[in-house]
């Protein structure tokens, strides 16, 4: 690891802990100049579209170990609070609360130890009388018209789910400041792919994330910064689908 980046990586991970680099400096020192140069210079994203990536993906493969030092990076690197926190709650329509609840008490302890005071200000738009009308409206705005007609067309036995698509995944989160709906596609694009057996939601949302304007190079990028965290082969098959889209939607 060159003198640059040590000094590059010492301030970003300011306040982190770990042993491995006492018991395994081989491995810190492949992991670090691959995901912390190699990685980082091939990039097409902003510095706070590749962190949101990141902490999306290391939530979607529950790498906690290494959520909890890009957290500190991320804060570190001038990443608003507000953001992380809203990929963590995003997250739970995607990963479930049992998956996302050890996460969140993580992040929070991690911004308290940075000095910032909680809770944080209240990102939510939407309320019980109209998260419904509200996340459905995000939804038809996202993936077109088709999504309202689930609540009306779809099979008697899903119609909870479909609600509850609507009011809870769109009108809980979606809606919420905070990110933008580029930002929560990608998000939800490096939720499903990290946690993997998703191909069919991710074809979903690599066409919303089309439909926001993150584009077929985009999401490369996007697939290229998560591939460190969760390996090769569902970095590949993401790509896969990526194409397989793109092709569909240019036919």
């Amino acid at each position: 690891m060159n003198e640059e980046l040590k000094t590059k990586m010492s301030e970003a991970f300011q306040g982190t802990a770990s042993r491995l680099a006492a018991t395994d400096p081989e491995w810190v020192e492949i992991v670090s100049n691959f995901s912390q140069d190699e990685a980082v210079s091939a990039s097409k994203l902003t510095e706070k579209e590749r962190m949101l990536c990141i902490l999306s993906t290391l939530l979607g493969c529950q790498g906690m170990g290494e959520f909890r030092h890009m957290v500190h990076a991320a804060l570190n690197g001038g990443l608003e609070p507000e953001a992380i926190r809203e990929v963590i709650y995003q997250a739970t329509a995607y990963l479930g609360i049992g998956r996302v609840y050890d996460f969140l008490e993580a992040a929070s302890q991690i911004m308290e130890q940075h000095g910032i005071r909680l809770p944080l200000e209240n990102q939510g738009t939407t309320g019980p009388k109209d998260r419904f009308e509200k996340g459905l409206a995000k939804q038809v705005e996202l993936f077109g018209e088709g999504m309202a007609k689930r609540q009306t067309e779809g099979p008697l036995l899903r119609r909870n789910i479909n609600r509850w698509l609507a009011a809870n995944c769109f009108g809980d989160y979606y809606t919420r400041k905070g990110l933008n709906d580029q930002e929560r596609e990608m998000i939800t694009f490096c939720f499903l792919l990290a946690q993997g057996g998703c191909e069919n939601q991710l074809r979903g949302h690599t066409a919303g994330n089309f439909g926001v304007g993150n584009g077929k190079e985009k999401m490369y990028s996007v697939v290229e910064q998560c591939m460190p965290y969760i390996g090769y082969p569902r970095s590949l098959n993401a790509m896969s689908i990526i194409d397989e889209v793109a092709a569909k939607m240019e036919a």
